[in-house]
């Protein structure tokens, strides 16, 4: 592992040598990864973070989104158990979605919450529900508006010792550090992680609260369409779901997501892919390693 002051470039090598737990046995053994998220408009997002997360192997997955895209969600994800949540009159996820939600967080080994809200202030009463809910032990991935949600109480995660990985965007790294975010994202991963208490990964610059840092160096233009971060995330859900740590579950699907983009340009070239397209080639990206 790198010491404080030092990044290292995300290699095959470097993964190589903090390889992924391998789990044996049934479906249990691979964990039960829920995504809560979608709107009315939105149910996309949740879609492509849970089939990412079946794709990096998770054992179960289960998805939690607005209830009039609930039925549409359990025929495109067959694999899912879907629930539906109350919602808004705009169609946001309602912030008080009853117990059924808090059961299936207590429940499940990793929870991702974000793809595919829109309501802040719903956003932050699920995240109240989630941190609830959850055991210490279970590790979050908190993305898109839930990191809006966290950048109004950033003291929510201090000192509290839970496995959380932040996946910020450039502007959702700008709410949470309530500036203009620099160009050394090294050393901006290095302020999240140190100032919220969690593993950052922000456009594959990765950090530990404790000063660790990676990068991600062979991502490309392409990486940046529509749905590509709701895929990182969910990738990123699975391999935590499989039982790697924050900063490793960090690391690999940086590598994962990067180089299933890269796979994808002899076909399409280097910008437009779809993220959907992203899944079929995160199985096969991993085995490689």
């Amino acid at each position: 592992m790198p010491n404080r002051s030092e990044t290292r470039v995300i290699t095959p090598a470097l993964l190589r040598d903090w390889a992924l737990p391998v789990p044996t046995g049934g479906k249990e053994h691979r964990g039960t990864v829920l995504v809560v998220g979608g709107s009315r408009f939105t149910p996309g997002a949740v879609l492509l973070a849970g089939v990412a997360a079946l794709r990096a192997g998770a054992g179960v997955l289960q998805l939690a989104a607005a209830e009039s895209t609930a039925a549409a969600l359990s025929i495109q994800v067959p694999e899912a158990l879907v629930i539906g949540l109350p919602e808004t009159g705009d169609g946001a996820v309602a912030g008080d979605p009853g117990d059924r939600l808090g059961e299936l967080v207590g429940q499940a080994d990793v929870v991702a919450l974000g793809p595919g809200l829109n309501d802040i202030d719903e956003t932050r009463a699920l995240l109240r529900l989630v941190l609830d809910a959850a055991a210490p032990e279970t590790p979050l991935v908190l993305d898109a508006y839930a990191l809006g949600a966290l950048s109004h109480q950033p003291d929510l995660l201090v000192g509290a010792g839970r496995p959380v990985v932040l996946t910020p965007n450039v502007t959702e790294a700008r709410h949470l550090l309530g500036r203009e975010p620099g160009h050394d994202l090294d050393a901006e991963a290095r302020e999240l992680a140190r100032r919220y208490d969690a593993v950052v990964s922000l456009y594959g610059h990765i950090a530990t609260p404790a000063g660790e840092c990676w990068r991600e160096e062979s991502g490309d233009a392409g990486l940046g369409t529509s749905g590509s971060g709701d895929v990182r995330s969910g990738l990123l859900a699975g391999l935590l779901s499989r039982g790697a740590t924050p900063a490793q579950g960090a690391c690999w699907a940086a590598w994962a997501h990067a180089v299933s983009g890269q796979r994808l340009v002899p076909r399409f070239g280097r910008i437009g892919f779809l993220a959907r397209e992203l899944l079929d080639e995160i199985p096969h990206t991993l085995a490689t390693v």
